[in-house]
């Protein structure tokens, strides 16, 4: 802040918003909201310059830019003082405890609204009746505020968030969607997702989730699927804090787990949207079959698709909606193996194919879904799926075999046919037989091509 400060010397500027809340309630942030009176590009410019780093405009309706350190490390959003002066500045944001000030050559603070008294009472209070009016966004992120603090809505600003929450249908999905992120990504993302019920966000921007309420499910279950769904997010969450339930290779899937997706989002952040999408579909598919006993039949196929509907409603980056989309689909697969113990390498071999390219995420996926399914039978059920998971886990983060004993065209070339979709299932089940052990060297596995070559017709 110092080059801002030099650069900004004589001239009237001020830290605002989240960046002094969050330094008086003792909170990192790596994010800073300064207002400038004048030249706001020329100044956001010239901050870029004299720190080596990048800058481009926020916001050409509010004068707002944006400059980013290496590796986007900070940034400091530069914006225009609204109307010119600090006091309309201020009564025009959301909350009190975000409608304060400091100069940002020194000095003591500026709130006229109340917002140090809000802190101290961790009560989110709206600035003006108008608030949610003027941006019905601030509905959600009266939630996601409150979520991430730990705050209590005050009863006058619940009331207005909820009587405006309607009015997200009409605002950029992208803007929904950074406001989600960080209400997933909480520390306790169920009060986030309740709060969201109650205020009438989840109405506007997930309605899906509501259909869940009411779906009972079968006698291994005592959950409705809507609660069996927030309960598998938390386990998410509990295993993300505490990864030891998932065996020797805990630390290491934690790790795995941690690395950058998309969007500035990691694998776990991804995973946490599994849980939560990944029983979407149990309302369109609830059957019950001729002995009373309810099933559910493709909602983890049709559940896929729907998941990348809702991700790619929102923006969410392709890569996000695939990983969402993927573990979605085969959420249920480990759960067949469990009857079929011992494991044989074929077995593990096509768990792994199935769930490539995030064998892991599934795996741990389906630890959550299974520690929230508490009904008949669950501690015996628990404890064979934690020790088959565990076990696949560690198969899971065994590094692949370099390549193939023999290229798909040696194969084509050596058998004397045109390469064709009989190849690609050849080239499987060769990766199958040598995954099992049977087949460990380039002459057999010419041999065994030749075999599985003479199964299709020519051509074919």
């Amino acid at each position: 802040m110092g080059l801002l400060r030099e650069l900004l010397a004589g001239r009237e500027a001020w830290i605002v918003g989240g960046a002094v809340r969050d330094r008086l309630l003792a909170r990192p942030t790596d994010d800073l909201d300064v207002v400038v009176a004048g030249d706001v590009a020329g100044t956001a410019k010239a901050f870029a310059a004299a720190a080596r780093a990048a800058v481009f405009e926020l916001s050409e309706a509010f004068g707002a830019w944006r400059v980013v350190g290496r590796g986007g490390s900070w940034h400091v959003d530069l914006l225009a003082l609204k109307e010119g002066d600090l006091s309309a500045d201020l009564a025009a944001r959301d909350f009190t405890v975000n409608a304060m000030a400091e100069p940002l050559a020194g000095g003591p603070t500026v709130d006229p609204h109340g917002g140090m008294e809000d802190l101290t009472a961790r009560r989110l209070r709206m600035v003006a009746a108008s608030a949610f009016s003027d941006d019905p966004v601030r509905t959600l992120r009266a939630v996601r505020i409150a979520t991430e603090l730990g705050f209590e809505i005050e009863p006058e600003t619940l009331a207005a968030a909820r009587e405006h929450a309607p009015g997200l249908a009409h605002v950029a999905p992208e803007r929904i969607l950074a406001e989600l992120v960080r209400v997933l990504g909480a520390e306790r993302p169920r009060s986030g997702l309740e709060l969201m019920e109650e205020t009438g966000v989840t109405a506007a921007v997930l309605p899906e989730l509501l259909d869940l309420r009411g779906v009972e499910q079968n006698v291994f279950h005592h959950r409705d699927v809507h609660d069996h769904t927030l309960e598998v997010l938390e386990a998410v969450v509990s295993l993300q804090q505490d990864p030891s339930p998932l065996g020797d290779h805990a630390q290491a899937v934690a790790q795995a787990l941690s690395e950058p997706l998309a969007g500035g989002l990691t694998r776990w952040d991804a995973l946490r949207w599994g849980a939560l999408l990944h029983d979407i579909s149990k309302p369109g598919t609830l059957s019950h079959r001729a002995d009373g006993r309810v099933t559910f039949l493709g909602h983890d196929r049709e559940g896929a698709e729907v998941a990348r509907v809702i991700l790619r409603r929102l923006r969410a980056p392709e890569k996000v909606a695939d990983h969402v989309a993927h573990v979605t689909r085969q959420h249920l697969r480990l759960g067949f193996l469990v009857h079929e113990q011992p494991l044989q390498r074929r077995s593990i071999h096509r768990y792994l194919t199935a769930t490539a390219p995030w064998p892991v995420d599934v795996t741990v996926l389906t630890v959550a879904d299974r520690l929230a399914t508490r009904g008949r039978n669950a501690a015996e059920a628990i404890a064979a799926h934690l020790a088959l998971a565990a076990r696949m886990l560690g198969h899971a983060l065994e590094a692949p075999p370099a390549g193939p004993l023999v290229r798909g065209d040696e194969i084509a070339r050596t058998l004397g046919r045109s390469p064709g979709p009989w190849l690609g299932e050849v080239m499987s089940a060769l990766e199958e037989d040598r995954y099992a052990g049977e087949v460990t060297t380039r002459e057999q596995a010419l041999e065994r091509a030749r075999e599985l070559a003479d199964r299709h017709t020519p051509g074919v």
